[in-house]
């Protein structure tokens, strides 16, 4: 079985990322989305709020499964018996970030091959940052995100007053 782990903070999982994950189903045979607990990030929900939006966005991709993993991402691919790290890339200097991580990641195991999805032109603009901005500002970014995450976004910011 060939084992793709798509990892990401997912802070929320967006269109953007269920679409990446929908083409990675059709080069691997099971997709592994990994919420990523200590991101160096101003996250906005929780680990657990992250996997359990993530799960609940996953009903129509029966190859993929979420959960969440702490350490060095090789790490935990390995650990599951991945042989592939997948990431999308929407921008330019998504691709600086990108192509340095690659780097280091085969460094550090080199049985594990980077594989790097260029966004959907559909998709391209949208970011979990961006979402949150526009929820933050009071706007639901319905065209951005799964209905079921809207009125989780819309609760956290009014807790935040």
């Amino acid at each position: 079985m060939r084992i793709a782990v798509y990892p990401g903070s997912f802070d929320p999982v967006t269109y953007a990322h269920l679409e990446i994950a929908e083409r990675t189903c059709r080069i691997f045979d099971r997709v592994v989305m990994a919420v990523f607990d200590q991101p160096k990030k101003n996250l906005l929900f929780s680990t657990e709020e992250r996997l359990a939006l993530l799960r609940a966005s996953l009903t129509d991709l029966p190859q993929v499964e979420a959960t969440s993993y702490t350490g060095l991402t090789v790490d935990f691919a390995r650990s599951i018996g991945a042989i592939a790290l997948v990431r999308g890339l929407r921008t330019v200097s998504d691709f600086e970030v990108e192509y340095n991580m690659a780097q280091l990641n085969q460094t550090l195991d080199a049985e594990i091959e980077v594989v790097v999805l260029m966004a959907s032109r559909q998709f391209a603009h949208i970011s979990s940052s961006a979402v949150r901005e526009i929820a933050g500002l009071g706007r639901d970014p319905v065209e951005f995100v799964p209905p079921h995450i809207i009125p989780v976004l819309r609760q956290k910011f009014a807790q935040r007053g």
